[in-house]
């Protein structure tokens, strides 16, 4: 399998040493990349929309209540006729043609949205834009030590940080920064990728993020 390298920083923002990458999930071509961008868009808009409640409702005719009895008489009266005054045209009436609960989700097989996660990152590779972080966080969390590693990276872009579910210490050091998305490997998706920046790694959380996606670990190389 052919593999590319990221820089691993540390808490100071050094470069520590490198970690392999597939080029089969990091390493695509942009023109490749550009030539999937409606792909990658279907994808988002899929889960855009699966996220939406559908609880929307409004009364029609049928349903709002009062209005049994007709206002007027028929005639003779020189108004309009009126069958109920809880018509649409009538302050306090139903409501025309509007929303009712609904499904909104789309069908997006999961090879296809395999398949944008894996434009978005390289993209985001392609651009400079993808970095692996050793947070240096002990036992005990630091919001000034997680952000002290990031913005030598990262300054203040939005930034979507991927962690293991081990790394609960850098979890809660990074959850409160404004520029910060933080989630798991396992939860990382096409859509937290293009509203971001930056995506920042750990070290654990990249090798979570290639064990479920390749079934392998990085190598890391450290420098001399």
């Amino acid at each position: 399998m052919a593999k590319l390298t990221l820089n691993i920083t540390d808490a100071q923002g050094k470069n520590t040493g490198t970690v392999d990458a597939p080029e089969q999930i990091f390493g695509i071509a942009e023109e490749d990349v550009r030539s999937h961008v409606p792909l990658i868009h279907q994808v988002v808009v899929a889960q855009l929309a699966a996220a939406r409640q559908g609880t929307h409702s409004v009364k029609t005719r049928s349903t709002v209540s009062g209005g049994g009895r007709k206002p007027w008489k028929q005639k003779g009266t020189g108004r309009a006729r009126q069958g109920s005054i809880r018509a649409p045209q009538w302050t306090g009436g139903a409501i025309v043609h509007g929303p009712q609960p609904r499904d909104y989700s789309q069908r997006t097989p999961k090879k296809m949205k395999a398949a944008a996660l894996r434009y978005v990152l390289s993209d985001r590779v392609n651009a400079g834009r993808v970095h692996v972080v050793d947070f240096g966080i002990g036992e005990t969390p630091s919001t000034k030590a997680a952000k002290a590693a990031l913005l030598p990276l990262v300054d203040n872009r939005f930034t979507t940080v991927v962690l293991s579910r081990e790394n609960i210490n850098e979890w809660l050091s990074v959850r409160n920064l404004p520029t910060v998305h933080v989630l798991f490997a396992d939860q990382l998706n096409t859509y937290d990728v293009v509203t971001a920046e930056d995506v920042v790694f750990s070290k654990d959380g990249f090798d979570a993020f290639l064990a479920a996606k390749s079934g392998v670990k990085s190598e890391t190389v450290k420098e001399a």
